[in-house]
């Protein structure tokens, strides 16, 4: 058995246009997976997409924009994905937003349920439109990508960090439900990772110093940090892990 081996496997990956997501995306092709890029703007996905069939073979990925706060979105984007390539066998749902910074004394309840619907209904949403298939092929990987946020209090993404928290128990819950139908779900809690989500913090070299200053590795991580778990998780090496949360910060949280 070749521990990282995802050939023949269908996966979907949102918020895949950059950052964490894309290098997720491009390291399941690596393995042999067929991806679906997904994200808001179709012309953002189409460019992933076309480096990974340039790499990794023509019928290595597509795109299929979609919206994560939309119900009918997820739902196109899942019967894309099945009428591509197959039945989804691999889901990361990555994709999330955080319209509001500051104490949670002045969210707004619109910001607040959009972070929520965003971050955690359409996560379920998405996970029970593909589950069915994957109870039924007794075979199937679920990867929700949290948060450090959700491990700890903090003045300024109290609502985010919040709806992080949600989903680590969401993949905790979904765990029991899917175990005997040999479905694993977990999640990846990342610290700091240099994206564009973060430059605010890595940009800014006081604020670089403060971060980073008392974190055991020195360093903030790169997307690759988060998509070498992703790999692990989705393939054979994950098969005997479920209901997890793998946090992915350079020791930040200890």
């Amino acid at each position: 058995m070749q521990l990282f081996d995802l050939s023949g496997q269908v996966a979907i990956v949102t918020g895949s246009s950059r950052g964490i997501g894309r290098a997720i995306a491009e390291r399941l092709a690596e393995h042999g997976a067929r991806v679906v890029i997904s994200s808001r703007k179709a012309e953002a996905c189409t460019v992933v997409s076309q480096e990974i069939n340039r790499r990794y073979g023509e019928q290595a990925s597509i795109a299929v924009p979609a919206s994560i706060s939309s119900k009918g979105d997820l739902r196109a984007l899942v019967d894309a994905a099945n009428s591509a390539f197959g039945p989804v066998s691999i889901l990361v749902c990555n994709a999330a937003s955080n319209p509001y910074y500051g104490p949670m004394s002045g969210i707004g309840d619109e910001s607040f349920r959009k972070i929520l619907d965003n971050n955690v209904l359409a996560n379920h949403w998405l996970i029970q439109m593909v589950a069915p298939a994957m109870c039924e092929a007794r075979d199937g990987a679920i990867i929700v990508i949290s948060s450090i946020a959700g491990l700890r209090g903090s003045p300024t993404i109290g609502a985010y960090g919040i709806s992080k928290a949600a989903d680590m128990q969401l993949v905790r819950n979904l765990a029991v439900e899917f175990g005997p139908h040999n479905v694993r779900v977990n999640c990846i809690a990342p610290g700091v990772i240099k994206t564009d989500f973060s430059r605010a913090l890595w940009e800014d070299p006081d604020m670089k110093e403060r971060v980073i200053g008392t974190s055991p590795l020195r360093r903030f991580g790169e997307p690759d940090d988060v998509a070498g778990i992703a790999v692990c998780l989705a393939g054979p090496a994950g098969r005997f892990i479920t209901g997890q949360t793998l946090v992915v910060d350079g020791g930040d949280t200890i």
